[in-house]
């Protein structure tokens, strides 16, 4: 039985994978800082798919409790087989207005928990020549767009590369890079995306299933929808300069009174 470790377990995509990896016979550790939201959860697959739930509340910008987790992954008594670094948030200033305290917890969040607890349960991973990582990434870091883009992209260079590393072990990595996105998401994050289209929104359960389907063969991205496939060709192509001076009209600077 496979044993799936999902961070931001608790609501929009990791809540999403837990139920997709349920439905194909995991067992779960759900993590996040919300224990109700957890436990409701972990209910909720055990009824509808028999799974077995570890709840784990877990505050991945307190170092000790990062720890813990990271603790949790490297346990060889009880295997993780699959990690899923979701946990993540974004900011609605961008990065010369947004306090510097923030900007250093959202990019501690995006990168360097997801750094850590990759680091803790590889070792597992490699012994027994199987098991995979999924970092959850984001369109955003496809192009120049502000400091939560910059985080995404590192999280992806980060995965294809640490997929070349795994590869002669049988571990499986993939970015996984969803565009909008139905969840809690822009509204934590205090985002007026009022003007978006409905085309352009997915729903978590496609981002999880085309996420799933592109482990199994072994892909090194994952891109939901054919808009945003055709977003990330044209973000190779496209003059980086010209992005940036486009993507910095949507970044506007907090009104003053």
């Amino acid at each position: 039985m496979t044993t799936a470790l999902i961070t931001g377990a608790s609501s929009g995509l990791g809540a999403a994978f837990a139920r997709g990896l349920a439905a194909k016979g995991c067992d779960l550790v759900l993590v996040a800082r919300d224990e109700d939201r957890l436990t409701a959860l972990a209910e909720e697959l055990g009824r509808a798919f028999g799974t077995s739930c570890e709840v784990l509340p877990a505050d991945l910008l307190d170092t000790a409790e990062c720890g813990k987790v990271a603790e949790r992954l490297a346990d060889r008594l009880r295997p993780v087989d699959v990690l899923v670094n979701n946990a993540g948030f974004g900011l609605p200033a961008p990065f010369p207005y947004s306090p510097v305290g923030d900007e250093e917890r959202m990019l501690d969040l995006l990168a360097k928990v997801p750094l850590r607890l990759t680091h803790a349960v590889l070792p597992g991973l490699r012994e027994r020549r199987r098991g995979a990582v999924l970092n959850v990434s984001s369109v955003a870091g496809l192009l120049p767009t502000g400091t939560y883009g910059a985080a995404k992209a590192w999280l992806t260079a980060f995965s294809e590369s640490l997929r070349i590393d795994m590869e002669p072990y049988g571990v499986r990595v993939l970015a996984v890079v969803p565009g909008f996105t139905r969840t809690e998401f822009q509204e934590r994050a205090g985002m007026d995306v009022s003007a978006l289209r409905d085309a352009v929104w997915l729903e978590p359960e496609a981002v999880v299933a085309k996420a799933l389907v592109d482990l199994a063969r072994r892909r090194p991205v994952s891109v939901t929808s054919r808009r945003y496939q055709a977003y990330a060709l044209a973000a190779r192509h496209l003059p980086r300069d010209f992005v940036a001076r486009r993507m910095a009209r949507t970044r506007r600077a907090p009104e003053t009174h």
